[in-house]
């Protein structure tokens, strides 16, 4: 049964609010954008399987214990999801990264792909898709789909940000991935604006709000 897990450490919860606050520069909000995906990175990760390996210290041989398998990839959605993974690679710096990029059909609303590169080997990685925001949850469920079409099956997604709608449809449409969430706010606003929220992210990390 997948995890919906909303972080309640005090570093995540401070470095939230500041990236909340309108008058927040852009370079500050990149920067704690990356903080928070670090302390996420470092919650988020704690199940992953592990194996014994012998090694030698300078005294003497042992049994120490390395991540099992292929590791981890990361996998942003184009393009606020980019500034989540300089954190995620600050922790796991021999972890592969793909890139998803949607786009919303203006007609239907519903989020059709324009990019997408993984890595080879993806259906043997642990997966961390990254984005910000979950607001409704239509291109986050999008997203899913497409990697597991691609092959992923050890799916797992991160987002700073959340309203429960979102939540909800992630929770409905792909009951088998990890939520790891940063804060959960109240609720929509007729525009698809997470409230209280703190804008849009992709315009407040690359500056172009």
């Amino acid at each position: 049964m997948a995890k919906t897990i909303v972080m309640d450490h005090p570093l995540i919860q401070h470095k939230i609010g500041i990236i909340r606050r309108k008058d927040t520069s852009s370079k500050e909000f990149r920067e704690m954008i990356s903080e928070v995906a670090m302390l996420m990175c470092y919650e988020a990760t704690r199940d992953l399987p592990l194996e014994p390996v012998e090694i030698e210290t300078p005294i003497s041989r042992m049994t120490a214990r390395q991540l099992a398998g292929k590791k981890m990839a990361v996998v942003p959605i184009l393009r606020a999801g980019l500034g989540m993974v300089e954190g995620m690679l600050a922790m796991i710096p021999a972890a592969k990264v793909g890139h998803i990029g949607l786009y919303r059909d203006p007609a239907t609303l519903e989020p059709v792909e324009y990019y997408c590169k993984l890595p080879s080997d993806i259906a043997s990685r642990e997966v961390f898709v990254t984005d910000p925001m979950l607001a409704t949850g239509g291109s986050a469920t999008a997203a899913i789909t497409m990697l597991k079409q691609k092959g992923a099956k050890k799916l797992h997604f991160m987002c700073i940000i959340a309203a429960p709608e979102g939540v909800k449809r992630m929770q409905e449409e792909h009951p088998d991935v990890d939520l790891f969430i940063g804060a959960l706010d109240d609720r929509l606003n007729d525009h698809g604006y997470i409230v209280p929220g703190l804008g849009d992210a992709g315009d407040r990390i690359f500056g172009t709000k």
